[in-house]
């Protein structure tokens, strides 16, 4: 990131504790005011996410920041016999189990409380590991990447999906007048943290996107790097193997 963006400027605690912290706030907000802020197409963007999955068919499938578990409840088509969720924030993750045994999925998929930057794995255990709009909340993004492939088989896929900054006109405009002003609104509306949806466009609007987030992903040491840029250039998603 270009600058460090935390939830909570007054706040002492780390990033990592603010974030926590957000997400237990904001976790029985969160999935309504996803699809409202990005008007559904979040669910189309997941899809693309489980079917770049799909075609390696993995046996195994760790979702990282996780959250009230969507991409992990979504990954069981691909019919791998491990999926975990992984995220920071309790809140968000009881949301996510109360959603999983709905459907009836508590043997497919299992929730896990856990960092990261210190993900609780062996080396070379998972087929596929997934990050929908997660990795820009890490603290030490290199660190936690590190993990990443450290905990990825050889041949596996990483896929992120990620928010990103339009850069052609008009969508550059209308991004940055839809994120600043429109986006912080619906949160402080709709949500009982004032800050936290102020934190999520201006964290989005610092992290390197496209061709810069390629390039930390090949300093980490994943190869087969490749960005798809999604809605315009809203979000994007990127692939890399080990």
């Amino acid at each position: 990131m270009s600058k460090k963006v935390t939830p909570y400027k007054d706040s002492k605690l780390t990033k990592k504790k603010q974030v926590e912290q957000m997400f237990d706030n904001i976790s029985g907000s969160y999935d309504g005011l996803n699809r409202v802020i990005s008007l559904g197409t979040d669910v189309k963007w997941r899809k693309k996410v489980v079917a770049l999955v799909d075609e390696t068919k993995p046996e195994s499938i760790l979702d990282i920041a996780t959250g009230t578990g969507d991409l992990a409840i979504q990954m069981v088509k691909t019919g791998a016999s491990k999926i975990i969720g992984l995220d920071l924030s309790e809140g968000m993750l009881k949301v996510g189990r109360r959603k999983i045994s709905e459907k009836n999925l508590d043997p497919h998929i299992e929730m896990v409380q856990g960092d990261s930057e210190n993900l609780p794995f062996e080396e070379n255990t998972f087929d596929a590991i997934t990050v929908a709009f997660g990795v820009r909340n890490f603290e030490n993004l290199q660190k936690g990447l590190e993990e990443i492939y450290r905990v990825l088989k050889p041949g596996g896929i990483f896929v992120v999906l990620e928010t990103s900054v339009p850069t052609k006109f008009p969508y550059k405009q209308g991004y940055r007048l839809y994120s600043n002003l429109i986006l912080p609104v619906i949160g402080k509306i709709f949500s009982k943290d004032k800050d936290a949806y102020s934190y999520l466009s201006e964290s989005a609007a610092n992290f390197p996107f496209g061709s810069a987030f390629n390039n930390i992903l090949k300093k980490t040491g994943f190869i087969n790097v490749n960005d798809l840029p999604q809605t315009f250039g809203v979000s994007t998603i990127y692939t890399a193997s080990k």
